[in-house]
C-alpha cells in the first residue's frame, strides 16, 4: 500500500469550500456543469465508458439528516463532528480520483411518518409514544404489552385492520431477536421524504454532480427504507423479508447486488459505520461468500469516511462498528484511507 499523500489544490476544483461541508445550500448545477466539462478537457478526463477497470463508489446515506449538525440523527462519532469531517474527505476523495471512479452510487434513506421504527407507531397503556433514540422495543416488551401498536395508525397502514398490524409487529420483533439483529430501535423522525433532511449533503452532491458531468457517468441513486413494516439499514436488503403469514414482506435489492459483484472494485463510505454502513457491508459479504469468497478482496472500506452512532450518555456503538470492520478485514476486504490514491491500492 502506498504512503499517504497530501491533497494538492491542483487536483480539486477551486470552487470547493471545505468550510461549507457542514452547511445546507443550493448547488448551482448549470455553473458546475460548465466547469466540469472545462475541467475534463483541461485535465484529459476520459468518459467512464472507456475505463478498463470499472470502479464503483458506494456512498451510504450521505444525507443532511445524518450529516449536518443540528439535524435529526447527526452522526457525530466520538469526535462530535464525525460526519462533517467524513464528508469533507469524501468530497476530496471524489475530486482527487475523478479519472478513476467509474460510477458513484449514493443511497438515500427514505421514510414517511408512520413506520415501525417511528414513535407514532407505538403507545403504552397511557397512550404515550416511546421516546426516540432512548427506546428499544424487545419481544418481551410486546408480549407484556409494555408497548403495543397504536390502533390509530391501522387505518393508514392496513386499511383499519388492527389485528393484522399487531400480528405483524409481534412477528417483526420476534424475527429480529431470532436473527441476532439489533432490537427494534425507535428513532426520531428522520430522512423524511420531501424534507430537507432527505437530501444529500450539498457539498457531496456537488462533487457527485461534477463527477457525473466530467466523466459522463450517470449517478445511480438507490432508495431504501420506505417500507412501513421493516427497518432497512442495509441498501441490499431490509431487516425482515418474510411476514408472519410467510408471504414476502420486502425483497432484497437483487439488481444492485449483482451490479456490485460485477465491478472490478467497490469502495464504500458514508453513515453510519455502526448501522447502515456495517449492515450493507455485512450483506454484501454474505452475497460474496455464496459466489466466491475471494471476491471480498475487491472491496475497499474508507475508514476515515464513516463514523459510528454515538449519543453521549445514551448509546455508543463505536465498539460494535470497529468489531464489524475487523471482521470484514479478516474476510479479505481492505481497510483504507481516503488520502490514498485508488491507483496505489490496486498495484
Amino acid at each position: 500500500m502506498s504512503n499517504q499523500i497530501t491533497v494538492q489544490s491542483s487536483t480539486i476544483p477551486p470552487y470547493f469550500n471545505p468550510a461549507k461541508v457542514g452547511e445546507v445550500w443550493r448547488v448551482p448545477y448549470q455553473e458546475r456543469a460548465a466547469e466540469a466539462e472545462a475541467w475534463a478537457k483541461e485535465h484529459n478526463v476520459p468518459p467512464a465508458a472507456f475505463d478498463q477497470k470499472r470502479i464503483c463508489l458506494l456512498l451510504i446515506d450521505v444525507q443532511n439528516t445524518f450529516c449536518i449538525p443540528g439535524f435529526e440523527l447527526f452522526v457525530g462519532g466520538q469526535s462530535g463532528n464525525g460526519a462533517v469531517d467524513d464528508n469533507r474527505r469524501i468530497c476530496e476523495f471524489i475530486y482527487r480520483n475523478l479519472n478513476t471512479i467509474t460510477k458513484i452510487i449514493p443511497t438515500l434513506d427514505t421514510h414517511t411518518t408512520m413506520q415501525i421504527f417511528h414513535p407514532i407507531f407505538w403507545v403504552n397503556h397511557l397512550g404515550e409514544h416511546p421516546t426516540p433514540s432512548a427506546t428499544s422495543i424487545s419481544l418481551a416488551d410486546v408480549e407484556k404489552r409494555i408497548w403495543k401498536v397504536n390502533p390509530d395508525v391501522a387505518n393508514s397502514l392496513t386499511g383499519g385492520n388492527y389485528e393484522l398490524l399487531e400480528k405483524h409487529a409481534y412477528h417483526y420483533v420476534k424475527q429480529l431477536s431470532q436473527d441476532g439483529k439489533y432490537p427494534l430501535i425507535i428513532w426520531p423522525y428522520h430522512s423524511m421524504l420531501g424534507g430537507i433532511g432527505h437530501a444529500l449533503v450539498a457539498s457531496v452532491e456537488e462533487a457527485i454532480f461534477f463527477h457525473c458531468i466530467a466523466r459522463q457517468s450517470q449517478t445511480q441513486f438507490e432508495i431504501k427504507g420506505d417500507n412501513p413494516f421493516t427497518e432497512n439499514y442495509s441498501i441490499l436488503r431490509p431487516e425482515v423479508l418474510v411476514s408472519f403469514d410467510n408471504n414476502p414482506l420486502a425483497h432484497k435489492n437483487h439488481q444492485l447486488i449483482q451490479q456490485l459483484l460485477e465491478y472490478d472494485t467497490v469502495i464504500i463510505g458514508g453513515q453510519a459505520k455502526s448501522h447502515c454502513v456495517a449492515w450493507t457491508i455485512d450483506d454484501l459479504l454474505t452475497e460474496i461468500k455464496q459466489v466466491d469468497a475471494a471476491l471480498a478482496q475487491k472491496v475497499y472500506l474508507l475508514e476515515d469516511c464513516t463514523s459510528p452512532v454515538v449519543v453521549p450518555g445514551v448509546v455508543d456503538y463505536t465498539q460494535q462498528a470497529n468489531e464489524a470492520f475487523t471482521r470484514f478485514q479478516a474476510a479479505g476486504m481492505h481497510i483504507v484511507k481516503s488520502t490514498e490514491l485508488i491507483e496505489n491500492w490496486l498495484i
